[in-house]
């Protein structure tokens, strides 16, 4: 069954990244619709399980929206103004609704990285 899902890594501070603000949008052409907007769990997870689930899944185009810059602030982390990463907009397409899709992110206040996960 197909369902979508994330989980954030704090790799200044070798943590998941609790507390971390991200919105689910979903593109179509030039509009832009926030399906979900969340705070990660202790985990680095979203607490409600899958960011889409089977019945929710369809093929297209999807944006996750990671506010990285006000999560290291909130932990006390001096960032210059403006930060050198703000947000981490991850564009990245669904091609097969019934499948398995893991955004994986990888973050600091300087660098991130990503793939597609299991």
């Amino acid at each position: 069954m197909g369902h979508l899902s994330t989980h954030v890594l704090d790799t200044m501070n070798g943590c998941p990244a609790a507390g971390m603000q991200v919105e689910l949008q979903r593109l179509d052409g030039t509009s832009v619709t926030t399906l979900k907007a969340f705070r990660l769990n202790a985990d680095g997870r979203n607490d409600g399980g899958a960011l889409l689930d089977a019945q929710t899944m369809a093929v297209g185009r999807y944006r996750l929206v990671f506010a990285v810059a006000p999560y290291f602030r909130a932990l006390g982390v001096n960032l210059p103004e403006p930060p050198f990463i703000d947000e981490v907009l991850l564009d990245f397409g669904i091609a097969d609704a019934g499948g398995r899709y893991h955004v994986p992110l990888l973050v600091s206040p300087w660098a991130y990285s990503t793939y597609r996960g299991s």
